[in-house]
């Protein structure tokens, strides 16, 4: 799964320029087989720290959307999905010691630095979201998920 996400990441930041919210998304999603509307794409544009406002990490903000997005796709209860999401941001901020973009990219900020700096955290980050999925989803009861 590790050269996959790798691979994916880097074409996506590389190749279509995306954010890591956007990148995000394709790859969970591509992950669990779900197509993706150009509606939702288009709205996670500005998330990369809150459109560089430096606040939420763009790959919790895309991991999260994945998440309701999954959670729809296989008929979760919207409570249940909450809980999951709130899981997540706990698990995330344990493992990465934030949720903050400010915190978590790598030297902070500078005028100078290359685009795509934060390639590697996307990788182990979204890697984390997937496993996190799918190891919940094994979780629920035969009769929620289809």
């Amino acid at each position: 799964m590790n050269i996959y996400i790798e691979k994916r990441v880097h074409y996506y930041f590389c190749e279509k320029d995306l954010n890591c919210a956007s990148a995000a998304l394709h790859i969970v999603l591509e992950y669990f087989d779900i197509a993706i509307e150009k509606q939702v794409l288009d709205s996670a544009v500005g998330m990369h720290g809150a459109g560089g406002y430096r606040a939420q990490c763009g790959i919790v903000e895309g991991v999260l959307m994945s998440i309701g997005i999954v959670c729809r796709n296989r008929n979760i209860a919207d409570d249940e999905t909450v809980l999951l999401c709130r899981g997540f941001a706990q698990k995330f901020e344990n493992e990465f010691n934030s949720l903050s973009c400010e915190v978590l990219r790598p030297n902070g900020f500078n005028d100078n630095d290359p685009p795509h700096l934060c390639e590697g955290l996307t990788v182990d980050g979204i890697r984390f979201g997937i496993v996190f999925i799918a190891e919940w989803l094994e979780k629920i009861p035969d009769e929620i998920s289809l």
